[in-house]
């Protein structure tokens, strides 16, 4: 035994579990009497943010919650969501953060597979969130959000939620958890298949991801966070518990609105904030007249498909810099970025904005990164030309999938995760995606199953064959195109019915926005040529430009 190891183990004294739950408590023990949370006419301090989420756990706790249990939220952008981010795991429950956008079957199938034992939503979703239950055997306890920057809708439930904070303890001794691996919340993501997968993150993982938020953006104390950015995706990047750590201010959006957006950011003279291209594009449509209210700089961090650079310079004459991310809900979120070099300023801009488009380098807390051949695992060369599969890995990493062994274990083969994205690796070490391995569709930041979508649209009694491909979309980035073959004999079908169809069977985002009729083109074996089909819909959307 070396002598750096003889009566030297861990213990309670120096050794405790990772958590970012020491973050609320940090936070509102130096700065109670600073902002915590703004809600439109709502004001909270650190100490009341502190005390409501010790409400929380209590009030859970008392109703038989506990470690273990998970607890779901349907919620927008409120106080009520950052709150969730403590409260339910200081009893050691798991926080699961409903898509606000999904419809009650792929709702109720996450209720039911996570066995959740209270669902906490906001009065605007409560016709889906009613019909979801209806479909459950177990029915968990529904807690009713009516925010006053909603003010309508019908009550869905006997039990409020600031009555329900009101059974609980603001002095709570809540409990930290006895192992770091222990599970803090899960994500539902429907991965490569119609099938949601649930991707559970350990406290150790959130506590470091949340901190290399802040490393790589350098946001230092005090921020002015405005969320453009879901808090149901990937538990808000992460960034509830940072903004939390930095003592920063939440100031919450219940919807993406460019012209509330530029408001905010003006009145609360917001530093930093996050999303999907599509919500840059809707910042630099705005009339001049509003993009020119903002007159301090501010941070942006962006993810999905890279930025034009017509929207970069755009975004930057506005006084928005923009930062580029790539991640997956498997690993917390962003975990890569494009790490910006100062000589890089000079360069012009359709180049400078070539550079913002690659995915990048490794955050500070992901171990590492290769770009390798799927199948043997060996690494590419550094041309930025041979293609590759990303992977990642680290202790920003998920637990793994939810009662599914078998995906965690092909997720994790060899050691490393499989993004299923493809990318070449530059010389310096950045990579750059060049295509999705499993044809997933990302619009406006949410991930569409192109199987889903066709397994809807081969239950149309006309369609004989159909494939979904990504075309690309001005405002959402991609949108799904879907190519038909109908069965002799129905010609008539317009596209107009098969988007009705679709409309009644799939969430609004994931209805095609164009449905092509024509033969499918197949290889020899009778495999579908998704990458023709891909330049047919690029195609179709320049001529209808044109």
């Amino acid at each position: 035994m070396s002598i750096y190891e003889q009566g030297l183990a861990p213990r309670s004294v120096n050794h405790v579990p990772l958590s970012p739950l020491g973050f609320i408590e940090r936070t509102a023990k130096i700065y109670p009497h600073y902002p915590s949370v703004i809600h439109g006419a709502q004001r909270f301090t650190w100490a009341e943010t502190y005390a409501r989420c010790r409400r929380l756990a209590s009030a859970l706790k008392g109703r038989g919650v506990g470690k273990g249990d998970t607890v779901a939220v349907m919620l927008p952008n409120i106080p009520a969501m950052v709150e969730a981010h403590f409260g339910v795991p200081m009893i050691g429950a798991v926080l699961n953060s409903l898509n606000v956008r999904l419809d009650a079957e792929s709702i109720a199938y996450m209720l039911r597979h996570s066995e959740t034992k209270v669902l906490i939503a906001d009065r605007e979703y409560g016709k889906v969130v009613l019909e979801a239950i209806e479909l459950l055997e177990q029915k968990p306890l529904l807690i009713e959000v009516d925010d006053p920057e909603y003010g309508e809708g019908e009550a869905i439930s006997e039990l409020e939620y600031e009555a329900f904070l009101a059974e609980g303890d603001p002095e709570f001794a809540w409990e930290w958890p006895e192992d770091e691996w222990q599970a803090i919340s899960l994500n539902y993501t429907s991965g490569t298949t119609g099938d949601p997968k649930g991707v559970v993150y350990h406290h150790r993982g959130a506590f470091l991801n949340a901190l290399g938020n802040q490393a790589t953006w350098s946001m230092g104390l005090h921020p002015v966070y405005l969320w453009t950015l879901p808090m149901f995706h990937t538990n808000g990047w992460c960034y509830p518990w940072t903004v939390t750590a930095q003592a920063g201010v939440h100031v919450c959006l219940r919807r993406v609105d460019p012209q509330r957006i530029i408001t905010l950011i003006r009145q609360h003279k917001v530093t930093h904030m996050c999303g999907a291209p599509v919500v840059l594009n809707a910042l630099i449509n705005m009339p001049e007249t509003a993009k020119a209210a903002i007159e301090h700089q501010v941070e942006a961090m962006t993810a999905g498909a890279p930025p034009p650079a017509k929207v970069i310079s755009a975004i930057e004459e506005m006084g928005i810099n923009i930062t580029h991310v790539y991640g997956l809900t498997e690993c917390y979120g962003p975990g890569v970025v494009c790490a910006w070099h100062q000589e890089w300023d000079e360069l012009p801009l359709e180049e400078r904005a070539q550079r913002k488009a690659r995915q990048g380098v490794p955050y500070v807390t992901m171990n590492d990164i290769m770009v390798a051949d799927p199948k043997t695992l060996r690494a590419v060369p550094k041309d930025g030309d041979t293609v590759g599969e990303i992977f990642l890995r680290g202790n920003t990493i998920m637990k793994g999938y939810l009662k599914s062994p078998e995906a965690t274990e092909e997720a994790f083969a060899g050691g490393w995760f499989h993004t299923g994205d493809l990318a070449v690796w530059h010389e310096d070490g950045y990579v750059e995606i060049r295509d999705r391995l499993k044809d997933i569709i990302i619009s406006g930041g949410e991930n569409i199953s192109t199987i889903e979508v066709e397994n809807v649209l081969f239950r149309h009694p006309a369609i004989l064959e159909a494939a979904v491909v990504a075309q690309p979309d001005e405002r959402w980035g991609e949108t799904p195109c879907a190519f038909v073959t109908l069965k002799p004999g129905q010609e008539q079908v317009t596209e107009e019915e098969i988007i009705r169809f679709c409309r009644e069977h799939l969430a609004g985002f994931k209805i095609p926005k164009s449905v092509i009729f024509r033969d499918l083109p197949k290889t020899s074996t009778g495999k579908v040529q998704k990458f023709i089909l891909r330049e047919w819909a690029n195609a179709h959307v320049e001529h209808q430009a044109s």
